[in-house]
């Protein structure tokens, strides 16, 4: 997984682009009618129940803005929130609050939205030893973000990106000539290259997890759309050789079922491709 600090220049990239695109040579309509020594205060406003996500960010965000601006928070990453809860209190320069609104709110109704739908799915699971993971199925340029917020919902993160975990899937596969060979091959490349990195390997059947347990040094096996009962017999056949991890089209009607089946982790890229934002708003106090 990537470091603390490697996350933390992910998300000064996304803000500092995000304010890039939104704000190019000025933000014409504040500086042609609101003056610029003006000072003002705006409150984070909640219509719609959830899990709040991105006041962190956000202050990251106000931070970058203006220096000075100040955030008063009344609700932390993580609690659930109410229709007509006040999340924060942002006060200072009134052309550095409409500067940063738009990116604040953008991010925080996606975060708060994705950190909703894992707290469900997490609790789909409890009872169960299974952890719900996101995917690399994120929106470009604002992973950070969204990865991010899946922590906040209780769930558990993926590999960041292609650089910090090995993840040999069907295609690496039959363009490497096999399992064995791609497995064979990747040990060798980490080696050379003294590279510390987790190797995951996807596998499309029973005949396919046999030969990967024939190989050394695979940290998790993927069964991939797999039945129940293919499921549980690759979790009896892996043991406790490696990790295991289902994917594939599982859902909330679903996910209980294959975590039943006793696999370690369950991944779904709809926790952060198919969630609707929501909704939040900043208004004068």
């Amino acid at each position: 997984m990537i470091s603390k600090e490697q996350f933390e220049k992910e998300l000064r990239l996304s803000i500092s682009n995000a304010i890039r695109e939104d704000i190019g040579d000025g933000d014409h309509t504040s500086l042609s009618c609101i003056p610029s020594d003006a000072k003002g205060k705006a409150k984070l406003l909640v219509k719609e129940d959830g899990i709040i996500a991105g006041v962190e960010f956000a202050k990251q965000v106000f931070k970058y803005v203006d220096k000075d601006l100040e955030v008063e928070t009344h609700i932390n990453d993580g609690e659930k929130v109410q229709q007509g809860a006040i999340v924060f209190l942002v006060s200072g320069n009134s052309q550095s609050i409409l500067k940063a609104e738009r990116l604040v709110l953008n991010a925080m109704q996606r975060m708060s939205a994705i950190a909703t739908k894992t707290a469900f799915f997490v609790d789909l699971l409890k009872g169960t030893s299974t952890k719900i993971l996101d995917t690399r199925k994120t929106t470009p340029g604002i992973r950070a973000i969204e990865k991010w917020a899946v922590k906040i919902g209780g769930g558990e993160n993926h590999r960041f990106a292609l650089y910090d975990m090995i993840m040999i899937k069907d295609n690496h596969i039959d363009f490497a000539g096999g399992i064995t060979a791609a497995i064979t091959k990747t040990k060798k490349y980490l080696a050379e290259k003294k590279l510390d990195i987790k190797i995951i390997v996807e596998a499309r059947s029973l005949e396919e997890i046999k030969e990967i347990l024939s190989n050394e040094g695979v940290h998790r096996i993927l069964i991939d759309n797999f039945n129940y009962e293919d499921t549980r017999k690759a979790v009896a056949l892996i043991g406790d050789t490696c990790f295991t991890e289902s994917s594939g089209g599982i859902n909330e009607e679903t996910i209980r079922k294959y975590a039943e089946c006793g696999v370690d982790f369950i991944s779904s890229g709809a926790l952060t491709h198919s969630v609707y934002n929501l909704d939040l708003s900043l208004k004068t106090v």
